[in-house]
């Protein structure tokens, strides 16, 4: 038994925002992905993933007693696949704020959701929101708190535009310039990231007004316009905006931007060579990065591996 492939994911915009009901724009990455296997494989790796989807299974057991109405699974033969050494074998790394338990989550639903709504269909409004809503709920087991959307990203392989909490749609993004000089990029911040704590500081945070005001009147906003600007391909007013943002978040969230990067985050606004800013929910794993010159920012970023995402 091999499943079939769940890519990676990538927030471009919209991390904390969208808690806060800012736009956000998600698109599958390639580059990482996993699949449900159930071969013999005594390694390490697939034996602490059997155990993880152990608890899973336990999870998901619970979920469906406690809410019926919002789906049920074939928890028996979850259960004797289990049983029988399933693990999820996986390129994503943990911890890295690109979606390594939205890929799972997703493959679960694929595998075992009775009534699942599938990619075919047509996908109504309605039907993303519970998606997203029974995704919210698995991947809850993993997070603490989930807002479904990695999941919702894995399982359709489509970028994903939000609006708001209740208005979500899939959606095209503007065809690569593979001859073009600008590129977003991913830079490995070598130490991964815990998302409950990071987005339980948010919170605290929020609690205080001058905290809220920020985010309401600068973060969303510069968040708002980057979506508006990527769809519409306005690069130019796109990198204006993403340096507003970029600045924003250095001035204010500070605690999730891993302190080795504190300089290089800095050089990004003074120089303009690129702009940094948050992948997921920070605290270690990948940095996204943009820029104009994809050269001058390797040179300027000298030593760090740049992999990119996406060229204007």
């Amino acid at each position: 038994m091999k499943g079939p492939l769940f890519y990676s994911k990538i927030l471009l915009f919209g991390e904390y925002g969208i808690i806060k009901d800012s736009k956000g724009l998600s698109i599958p990455y390639n580059f990482f992905k996993g699949a449900l296997k159930r071969d013999k494989n005594d390694s390490e790796m697939a034996q602490a993933s059997n155990k993880s989807l152990k608890a899973f299974a336990e999870y998901l057991k619970n979920l469906e007693l406690e809410e019926p109405s919002l789906v049920s699974f074939d928890i028996e033969a979850l259960e004797k696949d289990v049983a029988n050494g399933m693990y999820f074998d996986s390129s994503i790394p943990q911890g890295y704020g690109i979606g390594s338990s939205g890929a799972l989550v997703a493959a679960i639903y694929d595998r075992y959701a009775m009534d699942k709504i599938t990619v075919l269909e047509n996908l109504t409004r309605e039907k993303l929101l519970r998606l997203k809503e029974i995704f919210g709920k698995m991947e809850s087991f993993f997070h603490g708190r989930s807002s479904g959307l990695d999941p919702l990203n894995s399982y359709l392989s489509l970028p994903i535009l939000i609006n708001s909490k209740d208005n979500i749609e899939s959606t095209s993004i503007p065809s690569q310039n593979m001859k073009g000089k600008g590129a977003v990029f991913l830079l490995d911040s070598g130490m991964t990231g815990e998302t409950a704590p990071m987005v339980q500081l948010f919170m605290e945070n929020m609690k205080q007004e001058g905290f809220r005001n920020m985010v309401k009147n600068q973060f969303v906003k510069h968040t708002d316009a980057c979506v508006e600007d990527f769809l519409n391909g306005n690069v130019k007013s796109l990198f204006g905006n993403l340096k507003q943002l970029s600045h924003v978040v250095f001035d204010h969230f500070k605690p999730m931007i891993p302190s080795k990067f504190h300089q290089l985050w800095q050089k990004g606004i003074e120089t303009n060579d690129y702009y940094l800013k948050l992948c997921g929910s920070g605290g270690g794993g990948y940095i996204l990065g943009f820029t104009q010159d994809l050269e001058k920012a390797k040179k300027a970023l000298k030593g760090h591996n740049l992999e990119v995402v996406y060229n204007f």
